[in-house]
């Protein structure tokens, strides 16, 4: 069990060290799955501040809501909505060591439709 944590260290730290190039540029995407819910944030890493946030735990979606893929997607579109009105519209997707699968790739496929760009 240790040996996969630390494979899945090294993997987001991988990942990281390439978008730390990109992300000075651009805000980044983070994203944060459990077993019950998806999280996403844009954060702008110059100044140390998340600009938009959205979760499957938002009101938006009350009780509904959860671990599916459908959610995720959901999720992804909320959270480029609140991007944009933030004034942000190219990021840089971090999926912080998560293989680029089913709820993760739905919900950046949902921000892609929502109107970011990355």
């Amino acid at each position: 069990m240790s040996n996969m944590k630390t494979l899945s260290q090294r993997r987001a730290m991988r990942n990281r060290a390439k978008l730390a190039k990109a992300s000075v540029v651009r805000p980044r995407l983070s994203v944060f799955r459990s077993s019950k819910h998806i999280y996403a944030q844009v954060i702008d890493d110059t100044r140390g501040v998340t600009v938009a946030a959205a979760s499957s735990l938002d009101e938006k979606f009350g009780k509904k809501a959860g671990t599916d893929v459908a959610a995720a997607g959901e999720v992804g579109k909320l959270l480029a909505q609140r991007a944009k009105d933030a004034g942000i519209t190219d990021v840089v997707f971090d999926r912080g060591g998560y293989i680029y699968h089913g709820r993760v790739k739905a919900l950046a496929e949902g921000a892609r439709e929502g109107g970011l760009n990355f």
